[in-house]
Formats: C-alpha cells, structure tokens, sequence
C-alpha cells in the first residue's frame, strides 16, 4: 500500500473525501484535516489524476504524539521526531521511497514545516539528515534550487485534545507557489478543477463560463471533462487577449470564446443553451461593481442560457450571494473556502423553470 499526504484549499475537506472515496475504491483515509489529508491507496502516484490538491507527497513515516505544542516545545519535538526518523527509517519501503526517483532528480533539500510555517532545527541535525538522505538516494544536496524536497512535518490533529503528528516524507510536485505563476484575480487551477467536478459535467454538455478571465476553468474543464462544448466570455481586453492566445490551438467546435459583455450571452448563443455554469464572477476587489444589482443581473441572465435542470457553481466572496439568487435557482450547497487569505464560498445551484 502507498501512504500519501496531500495538501488542498482550507475548506473543502468533505468533497476531499467524498472524490477520494468515488475514484479509489480501496482508499483508507487516516488523517482528514483543513487543508490537508493522510490516506492510503494501492494506486501508484502516477495513476492517481487528483487535481485537486495543491501538493502531494508520499510519507516514508509517521509518528503520534500528543505532547504540548508552542514554539520552544515544538521545535525540540521536531528534532526528537527528525532523528527518530533517520534511525527508524531504515525499512526496505523507506528506502525504496528515498531512492526511487527519475532520471531528472539529482539534487534535493530538506524542508521543515511545523504547522504550515518553515521552521528552524539544529544545524547539525540537518546536515546528519542531508547526509543520511543523500546516502539512500544517491541525491546531491542543494539548497536553493533543488529538484526534489524531503519534509519533515509537524501538523496538530486536534488542538483541544492535543493530538499531533510528525511526517517524513518526500514532495512527489514540485512547482512554484500559485502566488507568484498566476494572474491577478486568476483561479489556481486546482481549484477550478474542484469546481468543474462539482458541477458534474456530462459527456454533451454545454458548458459556459460567463467570467472567464485568464481561462482557469476551461483550462481544468476541456483538459479534464469529457464535456461538448466550452463558451468563455469576458470584456476585459488584457484576458481576452490572453485567453485567445492560451487557447488558439484548440479546435473551433469544442471551444469558442466571446469578448463581450455577460449580459449579451442570451443573443449571441442562444436562449436555454446552456447545462452547466462554472464561473467565479467579479467580488470587487479588482473591479468595481454594485453587488445588489450586478448579482441580481448576473442570475437574471443565468436563468435565460440554462436548461431546465441546469447546474450552477459559482466562486464568490464570503455572503455575497446572499439573496441574489431567484426561486428558480435551488441551492444545493455552499462551501466556505480560505482562497490567498480571503474568506470566499463556492455556492452550486439547480436551476428549474
């Protein structure tokens, strides 16, 4: 059995496990935390397709402890765990984890993390680790710009009881954080994946999103869904000449984008047209706007492209949808999410004439 532990948007832990239940049959899940999950599967990492988390990485041991947690404590309990692991760890399948790596990894670093915060040990011990890693892997050591990271990690489980837990364990991603790769406003696609999902496309859906921006959920949507039709539409000239270069080389008859108002949709491409909406409309931070009109406008339009039985997710700051959703559009969820620091909701509705 493979042991993983994956990180993912604080918030969305139940869908977390309900995708993870649905796509791996044998699935065991240890650890379900805000952002985080512990689980074991017989599926190899390469055949996992979870686009959902943020990172994932394969767990060469684990250790409980319930002792007090604060920073000198925490510090001396992430040197005890670092040289437990290095003496404890040399089972076969600890190896065979340290050394199992492509032809394009040749440098790694250590990373410790106590509670999603980088933290500092002993000099010397980090030095033994590196060595002891080095000598497993046949990996050389580089600091600043390594091919692959080895974790030690210290995560509370439970904070009243004072569960806790330490992992060692090796990045199986490795790519730079979504702050500094996206746009200003731009989805991570890993949550434009979680979105498409929730909306559950069908193999000829149409599918539209009406505020598409820089074209994260088409992205996650015509990569990932066996959909029939992707419509994106924004007004914004800096997207749209992005968007149209992202996606030149798709095929005309499975994508179509519109640089146009969203209001315009229902004469450009056709009244009850529409399946499924997935789309993460203005909040106003980056554009102004008056909430009670706009979002008000927003379903008006909704409830003219949409199929009986359509399917809505929507991306929105936190209450903001409060209210502006007609009769016809039936909640089905909202799920608070924490997005760049920023409190938000993912709202998904049933829409009935």
């Amino acid at each position: 059995m493979n042991l993983f532990f994956a990180s993912f948007i604080p918030g969305l832990q139940n869908f977390i496990a309900e995708t993870a239940r649905e796509r791996l049959v044998d699935v065991k899940i240890h650890k379900l935390l805000d952002g985080a999950v512990l689980f074991e599967t017989e599926t190899s990492y390469d055949k996992l397709n979870f686009f959902c988390f943020n990172n994932i990485f394969a767990v060469i041991s684990i250790m409980e402890h319930a002792e007090k947690s604060g920073s000198p404590e925490t510090k001396v309990m992430l040197e005890k765990y670092i040289k437990a692991a290095i003496k404890t760890s040399n089972t076969k399948e600890a190896a065979e984890i340290i050394a199992n790596n492509s032809k394009n990894i040749r440098t790694f670093r250590i990373v410790v993390s106590a509670e999603n915060i980088p933290a500092s040990v002993d000099e010397n011990l980090r030095t033994e680790a590196e060595k002891y890693i080095s000598r497993l892997s046949g990996l050389k050591i580089n600091r600043s710009l390594p091919d692959t990271e080895f974790w030690f990690l210290f995560r509370r489980e439970d904070r009243e009881q004072e569960q806790n837990f330490s992992c060692f364990m090796k990045r199986l991603t490795l790519r730079p954080s979504w702050e500094k790769t996206l746009h200003k406003g731009e989805l991570p696609p890993p949550l434009a994946w979680t979105m498409c999902r929730l909306a559950r496309p069908a193999h000829n859906d149409i599918v539209l999103d009406p505020f598409c921006g820089y074209g994260s959920i088409a992205d996650a949507a015509l990569k990932h869904f066996h959909i029939q039709k992707f419509f994106a539409c924004d007004n914004d000239r800096e997207a749209a000449s992005y968007i149209s270069e992202r996606f030149k080389k798709r095929k005309n008859e499975n994508f179509t984008f519109y640089r146009n108002d969203f209001s315009g949709l229902p004469l450009i491409i056709g009244e009850k047209s529409v399946d499924v909406i997935v789309t993460d409309p203005p909040w106003g931070h980056y554009r102004e706007i008056n909430e009670n009109d706009f979002y008000t406008k927003m379903f008006e339009v909704f409830g003219k492209l949409l199929k009986e039985g359509g399917r809505v997710v929507v991306l929105c700051a936190n209450n903001c949808l409060k209210g502006a959703a007609p009769s016809g559009f039936k909640a089905q969820d909202s799920i608070p999410i924490l997005l760049s620091g920023r409190k938000a909701v993912i709202y998904r509705f049933m829409y009935s004439l």
